[in-house]
């Protein structure tokens, strides 16, 4: 951390003239290191995210996978584009969340605030580092749904646009995660915060059970939530079916996050005084 703001101090002074472009994307260069970095010495982080998607994935396919009719079909190729969705929400919204109040806490914030460079670039930076956890994440949860019967019926390059818009919607969940964690008092409030929202959020959609089978009041907020498009999206994706629309929804509820939260939590960032 501390040869980080040096050598961004001693960068700056020692340089020749650039244009502000160019530090603002330094800027949040340095800032993505520095956190990736962070999250490659935490091996307690690194475990606990990649044991959350086995844990999901056996507990649905083997204990509840049996009680859930999803009208045919195998109940691993329905769960896991849900299990990805979800993993990419814990990684991306809980892990900023936490990650920002830890920070505000121990006054790195404060002194991030205090140095030559872009405010935004420390949100971005921690919203951009969190895309390597959620690919390595997602990784993980491939190889234990190929396990479980899971695969890839649509071909390798659905396969791969189905992985892009997955980390671009945890991307742009993640700058709500930015918000909340700018807005809680403290670290241990932050981890009430990051996941008490998740739970209704993944748990009242696609993601595990036919929307269908909900009750009908229930079915018209699934069937507009973005947790439901990016579901569908990847599901027909992954499964070889026409996902045109649900890949525009997704795209199009990712836009709209950032452009609401990312404002927002720079605007906070600047104004916080913790």
């Amino acid at each position: 951390m501390t040869s980080t703001a040096l050598t961004l101090q001693s960068d700056k002074a020692g340089a020749k003239p650039r244009s502000a472009v160019s530090w603002w994307l330094s800027d949040v260069w340095e800032m993505t290191l520095r956190n990736v970095r962070h999250t490659l010495r935490s091996p307690e982080l690194v475990s606990f995210s990649l044991l959350q998607p086995v844990m999901f994935i056996l507990l649905f396919t083997y204990v509840f996978g049996g009680a859930i009719n999803i009208g045919g079909g195998r109940y691993a190729q329905f769960l896991l584009p849900g299990i990805f969705v979800q993993m990419a929400l814990y990684g991306s919204a809980a892990g900023t969340t936490i990650g920002i109040a830890t920070e505000m806490r121990e006054g790195l914030m404060d002194r991030f605030r205090s140095m030559p460079m872009s405010r935004s670039a420390v949100l971005v930076g921690r919203t951009v580092s969190e895309i390597f956890r959620n690919a390595v994440t997602v990784a993980v949860t491939v190889l234990i749904g190929l396990l479980v019967g899971f695969r890839f019926l649509g071909g390798f390059l659905p396969a791969v646009g189905g992985m892009l818009l997955l980390l671009f919607f945890g991307y742009a969940v993640s700058w709500f995660g930015a918000f909340i964690g700018l807005s809680v008092p403290n670290a241990e409030a932050a981890q009430a915060a990051g996941a008490v929202w998740i739970f209704p959020f993944t748990l009242i959609s696609s993601a595990f059970v036919p929307t269908s089978t909900m009750p009908g009041w229930l079915q018209a907020y699934a069937a507009h939530s973005p947790m439901t498009a990016a579901v569908n999206a990847l599901r027909a994706l992954f499964g070889g079916g026409p996902a045109g629309g649900y890949v525009l929804q997704t795209i199009a509820w990712s836009i709209g996050l950032i452009l609401v939260f990312a404002p927002l939590s720079v605007r906070k960032y600047a104004s916080s005084s913790r």
